[in-house]
């Protein structure tokens, strides 16, 4: 393996240490879900229903707000978006655990517009410090990060809760967010390449096919994903052994974060639709392994291997095909496509395991992956020529 492209990216002044940072700030981020969802479930004792509507709620809003954050970051800084975000999490976190079942279906609506965007804002920064020949290694390990923070956030969120109360657990994520939108206020690192200061470039001059293309690959992997988390889920409950999930989930992540290792350091790569269908086409199978944890565990690895590349591979894409005056807004669709994917991915997969078996859901949340690559494929190959003045 050559670590040359990684030495040469970690020697990028500030670079480590804005890393740090925002894998850290990931952390509560990524555990605001299932604290929320513990909360519905033991505090306000509610069933799982109400659980997924409230995180449905949550998503929508933050699907929505994505991109309007990033544009604000566009338009007037991101200091400025930090000040409004700082604002709704420290509210919202503040008053939720005392509001009831039916205002805080409303409320997570509308705090999810102004969430702190972390996932974006990290790979904002990285595009911004590193040049486009170190970009890919640079967003492989912005994706390697995002899955070290999934595996370390949703078990603390369960763990203040479960040890403590949810209220704790609520309270210890907004101050953990408003902390971190402090010090990165503070820090104000680019959001910027340096060459990118010109005028706005109007949306309808950047957001071509090719770059919805990429879009919907993004939202592709997130819906294969998802539902085969979700088949896991009902495959360890099935053979008894749900204690055991989060086992095979550390299996999934570990591939996923091996696979971002492995691409980050290639000189050439495919296609993004190619990557993201390839997910769905090895996903079809897994059902077939489910007799041992020990078998599907092994047939879980080649699919998640793909996961950190096609990540940071749509990641890499949009830099390269949107200009840097409207990169804010690029990322913030992006954000948007892997939460609506997710949102899809695993009801969808829910309601045919309820309608047949474990098995089926790898089956077609697999097969979906495969017809949203096609699409993918159809728009690129459409859209092959850039459009005057920007990147190709």
């Amino acid at each position: 393996m050559n670590l040359a492209p990684y030495l040469a990216v970690l020697r990028t002044p500030r670079l480590p240490s804005l890393m740090l940072l925002m894998l850290v700030a990931r952390i509560p981020a990524t555990a605001a879900g299932m604290t929320i969802t513990m909360h519905v479930l033991l505090s306000l004792e509610r069933g799982y229903g109400a659980a997924g509507l409230v995180g449905a709620m949550a998503t929508i809003g933050i699907a929505v707000g994505a991109p309007l954050m990033g544009r604000l970051t566009d338009r007037r800084g991101l200091r400025v978006m930090l000040a409004l975000s700082m604002g709704s999490e420290a509210l919202f976190w503040f008053i939720a655990p005392f509001l009831p079942f039916e205002v805080l279906l409303v409320t997570c609506f509308v705090s999810g517009i102004a969430v702190m965007p972390v996932m974006q804002i990290g790979r904002q920064i990285t595009t911004a410090l590193v040049g486009e020949e170190g970009r890919r290694t640079a967003l492989a390990m912005d994706s390697m990060a995002v899955e070290v923070a999934f595996m370390a956030g949703p078990a603390l969120g369960v763990f203040l809760t479960t040890h403590w109360h949810s209220r704790v657990a609520m309270w210890a994520i907004g101050a953990s967010m408003v902390v971190f939108g402090l010090v990165l206020y503070a820090v104000n690192p680019p959001v910027r390449d340096d060459v990118d200061h010109g005028a706005p470039v109007p949306r309808s001059q950047w957001l071509t096919g090719r770059v919805v293309g990429v879009l919907i690959s993004a939202g592709g992997a997130t819906f294969v994903l998802s539902g085969v988390e979700v088949a896991v889920v009902a495959s360890m409950r099935g053979m008894g052994l749900t204690d055991w999930t989060g086992a095979l989930i550390a299996v999934m992540c570990v591939a996923s974060l091996v696979g971002g290792f492995v691409y980050g350091a290639l000189d050439r790569v495919p296609p993004v639709w190619v990557m993201m269908g390839l997910m769905g086409v090895l996903a079809v199978p897994i059902g077939l392994f489910g007799g041992t944890p020990w078998l599907l565990a092994l047939a879980l690895v080649p699919t998640n291997f793909l996961c950190a590349p096609t990540i940071a591979g749509t990641g890499e894409a949009i830099t390269r095909m949107t200009p840097g005056s409207a990169r804010g807004e690029a990322m913030g669709l992006q954000g948007s496509a892997f939460t609506l994917g997710a949102a899809l991915g695993a009801p969808f997969a829910g309601f045919v395991i309820d309608h047949s078996s474990p098995a089926w859901g790898y089956f077609v949340a697999g097969l979906g992956a495969v017809a949203i690559a096609a699409g993918s494929m159809v728009l690129t190959a459409r859209s092959r020529r850039p459009r005057a003045g920007l990147p190709g």
